[in-house]
């Protein structure tokens, strides 16, 4: 018997949905998997030691792994639409200002700083907290702004707070590309890219094929997440570029770490 596949995705709903047919054997030819489920901004760092095969990561952690593992051009999260929001209680400047953020090498994070960059509202202090801890916070006062993602964009008003910044639209506006969020990677020398990518490519479709299949296992690790936020988290996350990166794909996350290289905020890397 062989050895299973190390791999680590998010217990969010596009990643569960994603690779549910793959976790249960159901994707023919596949290996077996040892799935470790942990938040992207824990395997940005986490990815470095090599514990895992197959990873997902934030595109902007990139230049930290590609000497290790290879993209895979399907499998991530990219989109229009659904970039990352800057939250406050009614500020309408950061300067100085303390930013709570959910992890200091993800996608949010860079793109926050090319902003604060662009705008001159350099924030005084960011704080690196767990995600839930963000929306409380700035309602509470704990903190002036909060970098929200995923399904924050649907429940955000719920803490009486205000979007000062949508940074996904504020990306599309000044490139015309989608955000590069979430990538896949394949460790270099324990796995076949071109395999990997056939696998997960396969477990893809299989959830749109039956997207009932894989219900109870997205519902079981959607840390309460209500059915409806949901539904609308796998709408907008799992897209036509996580079947295939494509052209656009590949762009947007040239762009993205080009762009961040240049501004001194990244080790500058060939994609």
């Amino acid at each position: 018997m062989s050895t299973p596949l190390r791999i680590a995705f998010s217990p969010c709903p596009n990643d569960t949905f994603v690779f549910h047919a793959l976790a249960h054997g159901l994707v023919p030819g596949a290996p077996a998997l040892d799935v470790t489920f942990a938040d992207v901004d824990v395997t940005n760092t986490a990815a470095l030691d090599g514990r895992f095969d197959l990873v997902k990561v934030s595109y902007a952690a990139l230049p930290w792994l590609l000497a290790q593992y290879e993209l895979l051009p399907c499998g991530g999260a990219l989109g229009r639409g659904c970039g990352p929001l800057l939250l406050t209680a009614g500020r309408t400047d950061l300067t100085g200002a303390t930013v709570a953020v959910p992890g200091d090498r993800t996608t949010a994070y860079l793109l926050f700083r090319l902003w604060a960059q662009q705008t001159g509202q350099v924030p005084g202090r960011i704080e690196v907290v767990p995600f839930h801890e963000i929306m409380p916070g700035v309602a509470q006062g704990r903190f002036d702004a909060g970098l929200v993602i995923h399904e924050a964009r649907f429940t955000y008003q719920r803490y009486g707070l205000t979007s000062l910044v949508d940074l996904g639209e504020w990306w599309e506006t000044d490139t015309g590309l989608p955000i590069p969020l979430g990538a896949i990677l394949a460790r270099r020398g324990t796995v076949d890219p071109v395999a990997a990518t056939e696998w997960v490519r396969a477990s893809v479709r299989a959830a749109w094929a039956d997207p009932a299949a894989s219900r109870d296992y997205v519902l079981a690790h959607a840390q309460e997440m209500e059915p409806d936020v949901v539904d609308q988290h796998i709408k907008l996350y799992v897209n036509e570029f996580t079947e295939e990166l494509g052209e656009a794909g590949y762009a947007a996350a040239r762009a993205l770490l080009t762009r961040a290289a240049a501004a001194g905020l990244v080790p500058a890397v060939t994609l």
